[in-house]
């Protein structure tokens, strides 16, 4: 089944880098179809094969946002354009990002330059670092892409400062992402009356059993609760922007059998939104 003209399809829901045995949620990515155009949100781990199984012909791949330069968002956006590239992608892709992905661009390209020239050559295909136009973010509108407009603002995800929530906007629909954000009043008058909120969320009690397994002991929990948004402030927010819809991604932690998908909606509803929500799990399609 196709899905519908406007609709976001959440490709990678969880949190953080690693993926896990037996957890089937890969690193964040998300496909927003708005206005006519299909548009990439973030590159995680298994991106490309997650725009294909949602129906995607890599070769019509025609917009890219990076919201901010940690792994978990852009270490596959290199080999997303490489392997559109090999399944026929001729025209150009219109990238956004934090000023620093032009050098990952460029380190990207410079190491598979053997294979690149040696299709180029063999196979006739056009030259894969000229497909890239490649546009730093900043606040307030920065694109547009077809008919939808492209909005950033700097959220508060330390200790990287050049981090961004979006709003995609088109044809009276409005999509708002916040990106990897601790909580921040502003979010709230961003999102106002959205369609949908997509939005990190943590459950703080999972954190120190997350924090034993991976080892790397307070250190790393401080950076999440520093850095990362408890899925009751995130009901608190929705309630506040009055949004229509709310949906969960860059779930954390997602590897803790005792968190389940009711425990995420408690959290929520905790919060105070009653609207309908949404809690994240890879391939899902929200329609708008």
């Amino acid at each position: 089944m196709s899905a519908p003209a406007n609709s976001v399809t959440l490709i990678g829901s969880k949190g953080g880098p690693a993926i896990y045995p037996g957890v089937p949620r890969m690193p964040t990515s998300t496909l927003v179809r708005l206005g006519g155009q299909s548009v990439v949100i973030d590159c995680g781990l298994g991106v490309t094969r997650g725009l294909v199984d949602a129906g995607m012909a890599l070769r019509d791949l025609a917009a890219v946002i990076v919201t901010h330069l940690h792994s978990d968002h852009y270490l596959e956006f290199g080999p997303l354009m490489h392997t559109a590239w090999t399944a026929g992608l001729k025209r150009p892709v219109a990238v956004f990002g934090p000023v620093g992905l032009a050098a990952c661009w460029q380190a990207f390209v410079e190491s598979m330059a053997f294979d690149i020239t040696t299709r180029m050559a063999d196979e006739g295909r056009p030259d894969l670092a000229a497909l890239v136009r490649l546009e730093a973010m900043d606040e307030g509108l920065f694109a547009r892409i077809g008919d939808v407009r492209v909005s950033g603002l700097l959220n508060r995800h330390p200790p990287i400062t050049e981090s961004y929530a979006l709003k995609l906007a088109a044809g009276g629909k409005v999509v708002v992402l916040s990106g990897d954000t601790a909580p921040f009043d502003s979010l709230a008058d961003f999102a106002r009356g959205a369609d949908l909120l997509i939005h990190e969320a943590m459950i703080g009690e999972g954190i120190d059993r997350l924090v034993a397994r991976v080892g790397n002991g307070d250190r790393l929990g401080q950076h999440l609760r520093a850095s990362h948004t408890e899925a009751r402030d995130v009901g608190r927010l929705a309630a506040r922007a009055d949004v229509k819809a709310l949906a969960l991604n860059h779930l954390i932690p997602v590897d803790d059998p005792a968190i389940g998908s009711g425990d995420w909606e408690r959290a929520v509803r905790a919060g105070g939104y009653e609207g309908l929500l949404h809690v994240g799990e890879d391939g899902v399609v929200i329609g708008i």
